[in-house]
Formats: structure tokens, sequence, C-alpha cells
């Protein structure tokens, strides 16, 4: 009995000692991996910030070439046969990368806010098949983007030397006016039809998105081609206001941009003449 006693203490020491052998064994291989997690936590983080930093620098610089790629795609899409909501799509796509470049934290998520309200009202809409509530968010879409133009321009107008960034922020606020007045003038359309008449196709017209974007630009660049005409006063007051902005906005920004380049030039001459001829002092 003293043997079988001894025995049985023996064996739950030994099981005691594996247990712990185990725990330890564990704690050491969980220690072992903190490091490597944090090590690899550390790195996404990392990379993360720096594709961020990265944005900022050329933010305005993606929205306006994805807003040439959205006015390429406008007539391309009935030629491809794509649906409507294609065009839409790069639309959305536009405002979000509007929205994100906005320097005010709390102005951008409240734009933000009223962009994912839109974009998940006009999704359900269309999944509904709710036609009198989609204009509606349309016209949400078009406050959200003219906001982030006025942003835009603000940020242009705001520098004190010519850059790339603060061109490319100029040029997107102006394209983005022009994209976004088309989206409500086609919103207009489909509210109180008969806004806007095609000569000779008679009061039922077909005026579609991309047609309205067209005309847009046509009154933004006060072209005057006569081919889509206004014929409601809503319609006609508000191709004026575009009108007479699309002129504003060119002699104003043009005249800043100017202004910025030559005083820009003159401390640039005052400097090399202070420096001397070999970059040393004339005195």
């Amino acid at each position: 009995m003293l043997q079988r006693g001894f025995r049985s203490r023996t064996g739950a020491q030994r099981s005691q000692e594996e247990d712990t052998g185990a725990g330890l064994t564990k704690w050491t291989s969980s220690t072992e991996e903190e490091p490597a997690v944090s090590t690899l936590r550390a790195r996404v983080t990392s990379c993360a910030t720096d594709l961020w930093h990265t944005y900022l620098n050329w933010r305005y610089a993606i929205l306006f070439y994805s807003l040439l790629l959205t006015l390429a795609v406008a007539p391309l899409r009935r030629a491809l046969g794509f649906p409507a909501s294609f065009l839409e799509l790069f639309l959305a796509i536009n405002l979000l990368a509007a929205v994100v470049p906005i320097g005010g934290r709390k102005t951008r998520w409240v734009l933000l806010f009223f962009l994912v309200v839109a974009l998940v009202g006009r999704g359900g809409t269309a999944w509904l098949d709710l036609a009198t509530l989609g204009p509606m968010s349309l016209a949400l879409w078009t406050v959200v983007a003219l906001l982030a133009a006025a942003s835009a321009l603000r940020f242009a107008l705001g520098a004190r030397a010519v850059d790339r960034e603060h061109l490319y922020a100029g040029l997107s606020a102006y394209l983005l006016a022009g994209v976004f007045f088309g989206v409500f003038y086609w919103v207009l359309e489909r509210t109180w039809s008969g806004s806007f008449a095609i000569p000779g196709e008679g009061v039922q017209s077909n005026f579609s998105l991309t047609g309205a974007i067209y005309y847009s630009f046509v009154t933004l660049a006060t072209l005057g081609y006569g081919d889509i005409v206004p014929r409601s006063e809503a319609a006609r007051g508000l191709a004026i206001m575009e009108a007479v902005a699309g002129q504003l906005y060119l002699a104003v920004l043009i005249a800043r941009l100017v202004s910025l380049y030559i005083s820009g030039e003159g401390k640039g001459n005052q400097r090399d003449a202070q420096d001397g001829p070999d970059g040393s002092a004339p005195f």
C-alpha cells in the first residue's frame, strides 16, 4: 500500500509538472507572438499613414482626373451599352473624392453624413422602384457637390504661392460645378417635365443625364449652341446663374493666379539681386 500511495503521489506530481510545463510553453509562445503581432500592427499603421499623407498631397489631382474620366464615360456609356446607373456610380465616386479633401473636420463629417444619406437614399429608391423620390436624392447630391466645390475654390484662392495642388483645386471646383449643375438640370426636368426642350423633338424630348451635363458645360462656358433650350422660369434662372458664375469664376481665379505668380517672380528677382550673379552678396 505504501508503494501504491507513493506511486500515485509520484504520478500526480508528474502530471502537475507536465501541466505546469505546458502552461509555461503556452505562455512563452504567447509572449513570443506578441512582438510579432505588434510589429505587424505597426507596419500596417505606418503603411496606412503613408498612404493617407500621399493622398492628401495629391487629393485635388485625383479629384480632377476622376472628373475628367466621368466626362469621358458620359458619352461612351450609351455607345458601350451600359445602364444609366453606371454614370451615377462615377458621380458618386466623384462626390466622395470631393468631400474627403475638405480641410475642416467638422464640415467634412457633416458633408459625409449628408453624402451617405443621399447615396443610401438613391440606392433605396432605385431598388424599391420609387421614381418620385429618386430626384430628391440627386438634388441632395448637387447640394453636397456645390459645397465641396466652394471648399475647393476657397483652398485655391487661399494659396500664397502657385503650386500644383492649388491649380488642381481650382480646376476641380470648375468641373464639379459643371457636372452637378447638369445633374440638377436633369432633376428639374424629371420633376417638372417640359423644363427643357430640344428643337425638332417636340415637347416630349429625350433629355438624358448625359445631355443635361452637356447643356451645363455649354452654359458654364457661355457657348450657347441652342440645341437645348430652357423653357421654364426655374430652368432659365439656373442657366443665367450658372453662366454668370462661370464667367466670374474664370476672371477671379485667373487674376488671383497671375497676381500670385507675379508676386513670386518679384520676390525671386529681388532675392537674385541681393545675392549677386554668382550667388554671393554683391557687397
